[in-house]
C-alpha cells in the first residue's frame, strides 16, 4: 500500500506516575496524537496499526479499527486530535505504525506514524 506524507502527524507522551506500578513492572504512558491533513484530497481514517517495543526488546502488535472508537474525515486542512494510553513493562520503550486511510476517490493508503519515544524522565541520562 502506497505510504502518503500529505497526512501529517505530531505526538506528545506523558509519564502517568499515579497508574504506574514499576514494582510489578507496569509504566503507564498516555500520548496525544494529532492528524493534519495537509493535502488536496478529504480522507477517511480506517484503521490503527501499532508496534510498541520496551527496553528489553519486547514487541507487541496492536491492530484495530479507528482510533478512540472513531473514524475520523480530514478535509485538507482538518486536524484530528485524540489521546489513549500505553502499559509497558520498562521505563523506557518506542512506538509507531500506521494509519489506514481512504480518499473520496476509493485509493486506500497509509499514514506513517513516526517512531516515538515512551520514557521516565528520571530514567533518561
Amino acid at each position: 500500500m502506497e505510504i502518503d506524507n500529505e497526512i501529517r502527524i505530531n505526538i506528545e507522551t506523558a509519564y502517568i506516575e499515579a497508574q504506574s506500578k514499576p514494582e510489578n513492572e507496569q509504566y503507564v504512558f498516555r500520548y496525544t496524537i494529532t492528524i493534519h491533513n495537509a493535502g488536496n484530497s478529504s480522507a477517511k481514517l480506517l484503521n490503527r496499526h501499532w508496534v510498541i517495543t520496551d527496553a528489553n526488546g519486547k514487541t507487541e502488535e496492536v491492530r484495530g479499527e479507528g482510533v478512540v472508537g472513531e473514524q475520523p474525515y480530514l478535509r485538507p486542512g482538518d486536524a484530528f486530535r485524540y489521546t489513549s494510553g500505553s502499559i509497558i513493562e520498562t521505563p523506557i520503550g518506542s512506538m509507531e505504525g500506521d494509519y489506514e486511510m481512504v480518499d473520496d476517490d476509493g485509493n486506500h493508503f497509509l499514514a506513517q506514524i513516526p517512531l516515538f519515544s515512551l520514557a521516565v524522565r528520571s530514567k533518561l541520562h
